[in-house]
């Protein structure tokens, strides 16, 4: 919001809960606090994702008022499911780490072969900021732990550890095909979950041309204008974990001293 106002734009923040969509032939409105939303040039979509399915509702009726927006809604469905996230990804040719994904096998133990054996990470597909992610560090505790999230009906993936990686990733932020920023994320002491949220610290960090493409092309074949790739440096190059369509700013701009917003916004204006 800082950055639109420097740049003399007029700009709102909008609760997408709180919209009310009129659906109807040649004229799609948005009602918002008994208002209708009128006059909108363009949208930047910050959808948690407890709330992705109204919340892309919501973005999808903007884009069928003819509003430009940051984040198209068919971009933020695909970026919230990791399963066909990580299958858009293996079908360009990205670099990741080897993945299962079974209908709660009963056969655990073929399940942890096919990533190598332990140590293993296994992830909740609805997981956010490192929640719902463990290490198995032997094969009884993977198949423990594998076995009770079938238990609950709990759908997970189940990755390859990438050791040479020493509990750090890096976070790049794409822009309108064009990598702004990026910064390691090096997690805690005794800690393989990098994030912000878990006491990770951040650095500044010159990628590689390979490193780069590697962001460049996740965020393009996601669909995505603005984009957080998450990425493992490995012996075989860079494995793209996650393409994250709201990412955060704040640690990637103190990290980097970069002016991310005000980047954003102007692509915007380029749009618009």
């Amino acid at each position: 919001m800082e950055a639109a106002r420097k740049r003399d734009h007029t700009i709102e923040v909008i609760d997408p809960l709180k919209c009310n969509l009129i659906i109807e032939k040649k004229n799609p409105s948005i009602f918002y606090k008994g208002k209708m939303l009128e006059g909108t040039d363009a949208v930047i979509p910050r959808i948690g994702a407890s709330v992705t399915f109204f919340g892309t509702a919501v973005v999808r009726q903007f884009e069928m008022m003819g509003v430009f927006t940051t984040t198209e809604s068919q971009a933020l469905v695909r970026s919230r499911d990791k399963l066909r996230s990580l299958q858009i990804l293996s079908r360009a040719r990205l670099g990741m780490p080897k993945t299962v994904f079974t209908n709660y096998s009963k056969n655990v133990g073929e399940v942890i072969d096919h990533v190598g054996g332990a140590p293993l990470i296994i992830k909740l597909l609805e997981g956010t900021q490192g929640l719902g992610v463990v290490l198995a560090e032997t094969k009884n505790a993977a198949e423990s732990v594998i076995e009770a999230f079938n238990g609950l009906q709990a759908r997970v993936i189940i990755q390859e550890f990438i050791k040479e990686a020493g509990g750090a990733d890096i976070r790049v932020l794409v822009v309108d095909g064009h990598v702004v920023g990026a910064m390691k994320r090096q997690g805690k002491e005794g800690e393989f979950r990098s994030n912000l949220h878990r006491g990770g610290t951040a650095s500044i960090i010159e990628l590689t041309d390979e490193e780069e493409n590697a962001a460049i092309k996740a965020a393009k074949v996601m669909g995505l204008g603005v984009a957080g790739v998450d990425l493992l440096q490995s012996s075989r190059g860079p494995l793209i974990l996650e393409v994250n369509s709201s990412p955060g700013l704040e640690g990637i701009e103190r990290a980097t001293g970069k002016d991310i917003a005000k980047t954003i916004i102007r692509y915007i204006e380029r749009n618009v």
